[in-house]
């Protein structure tokens, strides 16, 4: 069987585009759940707010890091970190999961495409 082109002019740049997409969708989020957990977080609101606050810092500094091959496999380690992070509240994990079904498309795109 012969392989397709993807049709894209540079395919690497429009993955490595998706992927900082992705992260900085999610970092956007975490940043927005901040207020939200400050005020229904519970005993633990300070580590989660903390947990969010790293998990957006990282993923806004993987955003940049896109072009090196270890940045894939870092974002799919936040992306099991925020599902920990459950353990600190429930919605830092609805975020991990949310972000890691998006991040799992993402990944499988970079395969359809890269191969």
């Amino acid at each position: 069987m012969t392989e397709r082109p993807s049709g894209l002019k540079n395919p690497q740049g429009a993955v490595r585009g998706l992927g900082a997409a992705t992260l900085s969708m999610e970092a956007i989020v975490l940043l927005l759940a901040i207020v939200p957990l400050s005020v229904l977080g519970g005993e633990r609101k300070g580590l989660a707010i903390a947990a969010v606050s790293v998990g957006a810092v990282v993923a806004i500094a993987l955003c940049g890091m896109m072009k090196r091959g270890w940045a894939w496999q870092a974002g799919s380690v936040l992306q099991v970190l925020l599902l920990l992070g459950g353990l600190l509240h429930w919605a830092v994990a609805a975020v991990g999961v949310i972000f890691g079904l998006a991040w799992l498309y993402a990944l499988h795109v970079r395969r359809t495409i890269l191969g």
